[in-house]
């Protein structure tokens, strides 16, 4: 079955298609295989966190950081990935740098990626987010939320 449905896509679906189904098909089988739950919180709902003493940290690149981010006190920019000549590699340092910062027990707000196209780089980014999160919580951080709608959902609703 598996076998017919990929001679399907290989042959009547564009290589773009092809990637987003298996990104999709990849975040599912990495969401069904485990039982840690990411919280997904609005701008508004973050916003508060933010303000009542949770971190908030921004995976992103630096590149894509400076280009904009939300306005708080001390936004920690910690890359998940980094753009490479060979494409994007994880940080290899990436739960380091965050225990650097932060101790087990803080609360985080992970900033959720703006989603502008529904095509490969726009889940890409998407998944980027939700596996730092992942990956924070299975390092044993206990309270961690990402927040939806990204720099763009601050922005709409007046929170700049």
């Amino acid at each position: 079955m598996v076998t017919i449905l990929l001679q399907f896509f290989i042959q009547e679906m564009s290589n773009t298609w092809i990637i987003l189904f298996c990104e999709i098909l990849l975040i599912f089988l990495y969401f069904s295989s485990s039982e840690l739950d990411v919280v997904t919180v609005d701008v508004h709902q973050a916003k508060d966190l933010v303000r009542s003493g949770h971190r908030y940290i921004d995976v992103r690149t630096v590149e894509e950081f400076n280009i904009g981010h939300v306005d708080v006190e001390n936004p920690l920019n910690i890359p998940y990935m980094f753009n490479t000549p060979q494409g994007r590699v994880k940080n290899p340092q990436f739960l380091e740098q965050i225990l650097s910062s932060c101790k087990k027990d803080d609360h985080l707000v992970v900033r959720w990626y703006d989603i502008y196209l529904m095509g490969c780089v726009g889940m890409s980014k998407w998944v980027r987010s939700v596996y730092a999160s992942y990956d924070l919580l299975n390092a044993d951080f206990r309270y961690v939320s990402n927040m939806g709608g990204g720099y763009a959902g601050w922005v709409e609703n007046g929170l700049v």
